[in-house]
């Protein structure tokens, strides 16, 4: 019963000889990675989330500026419904209306409208419904492919829109 007591206390004192070695080389390894865990979150958030977070707000973007051509699109067309006697006035009228309602898309691009060729078209048409009734037609748009939000992003996004429209039509009231 002794042997056994003293091959175990024998044993005991070894594994904590053996278990403060142990912790020694532990602690100097803890001393050796400090930091790690920083430079891999780092490397997590520059490579993983921001790219995610620039696609998501470019997407965001995106939608905002469909949203503003259909907006000046509409409004376009409403005011050229409501406003000017003539055809050549509610062509005016429509594009300035059209123009005003799309500003932030207009002073991003440089564009300047001309309202016969570019970022916005009004023309006078026979209506879709009946051919002898006229209409006036707004298109507006923006082409994304030459002016993206984030650079890069056009490459993303380039087999999926190259240029973004929106477009309305009204029948005139033939008086």
């Amino acid at each position: 019963m002794n042997i056994a007591i003293r091959s175990g206390s024998a044993v005991s004192s070894f594994c904590a000889h053996s278990g403060k070695a142990r912790r020694g080389q532990a602690v100097a390894m803890r001393s050796r990675q400090r930091g790690v865990v920083a430079i891999e979150y780092a490397l997590v958030f520059i490579f993983g989330l921001l790219p995610l977070l620039l696609l998501t707000l470019s997407g965001v973007l995106i939608f905002a500026a469909k949203q503003s051509l259909t907006l000046a699109a509409d409004n376009g067309a409403r005011a050229a419904l409501q406003y000017g006697a003539s055809s050549a006035a509610r062509q005016a009228t429509a594009c300035a209306v059209a123009e005003q309602s799309m500003q932030w898309l207009l002073n991003f691009s440089g564009d300047t409208p001309d309202c016969t060729d570019g970022p916005i078209v009004v023309s006078t048409i026979a209506c879709p419904s009946n051919a002898s009734l006229s209409c006036v037609q707004v298109v507006t748009s923006f082409d994304y492919s030459a002016h993206p939000f984030i650079p890069g992003t056009q490459t993303v996004y380039g087999w999926l829109l190259d240029s973004i429209s929106s477009s309305a039509i009204v029948q005139l009231d033939n008086t």
